[in-house]
């Protein structure tokens, strides 16, 4: 994999405010905020979601912003746990000072690797998945309530991670859900601006490039386990998606 394109995956931003651009829409962030009794509160930015207001008018903090496919790389029960931590609950607080002092360290190498000249993308999200993993396990579910909708939104995605290959309708997935296909796409629209047919392609376009650079699978062996009846359709879908044919994608990756 060329690695030389790591800083259009991973951005850190230590002077946050409303206008601070993320790295795109489908990517997600975490705002870790020091709080005035030595407690962090850990704001969460899922997929096509935005922060919640109030994140700009707090104290100082730092943003980490990445795009899913770092999340995607690797296996798919990490995946899950990841989407569980930035869908259960918009934020939480650390308040146990060991724990306190191990998120403070975790961010301190993250920076120093970030901002290093001999940046690594290997070590950037190897630390990315500790810091990930320290919060998953820190996180208390008893602090927030967990609304329905996010509750459904969990599920659903929950649901698409293990069955996309072979399931793309929305019917299927509200079926599964127990609601009507245009309540799971209100839904879906409401929190993540995005219908469950456009969050299924964004996964299918982020499998597609995970294989095409990671695997020694041909373009046609990754159309059909895509579920395209054909390798032209999946090329017109590709390069709407991303710009570029499988192929020329694959040659500058």
């Amino acid at each position: 994999m060329n690695t030389n394109h790591w800083n259009t995956k991973i951005q850190i931003v230590e002077q946050f405010d409303g206008s601070t651009k993320m790295l795109s829409e489908n990517s997600m962030g975490i705002y870790i905020q020091s709080e005035t009794n030595d407690a962090l509160l850990v704001h969460f930015k899922p997929l096509n979601q935005k922060f919640n207001h109030k994140v700009f008018n707090t104290n100082a903090g730092v943003l980490l912003n990445f795009e899913r496919d770092l999340i995607d790389e690797d296996d798919i029960e990490y995946a899950l746990d990841v989407f569980a931590l930035f869908n259960k609950f918009p934020e939480f607080y650390i308040k146990q000072k060991e724990e306190v002092l191990q998120i403070q360290q975790l961010i301190n190498w993250l920076k120093g690797e970030f901002y290093s000249e001999t940046t690594s993308y290997i070590m950037l999200k190897t630390l990315l998945k500790v810091l990930l993993l320290h919060l998953i396990r820190f996180q208390n579910a008893g602090f927030l309530k967990q609304d329905l909708n996010q509750k459904r939104i969990f599920q659903f995605l929950e649901l698409m991670e293990t069955t996309f290959l072979y399931e793309t309708t929305t019917e299927y997935y509200a079926t599964q859900l127990g609601i009507s296909s245009k309540r799971l796409n209100q839904v879906l629209k409401e929190k993540l601006n995005c219908t469950a047919k456009q969050i299924i392609q964004q996964r299918q376009i982020t499998e597609a490039k995970r294989s095409l650079v990671k695997s020694d699978s041909t373009t046609k062996e990754i159309a059909f386990r895509l579920g395209f009846d054909s390798i032209s359709s999946f090329s017109r879908f590709f390069k709407k998606n991303v710009g570029v044919s499988p192929s020329v994608f694959k040659t500058e990756h």
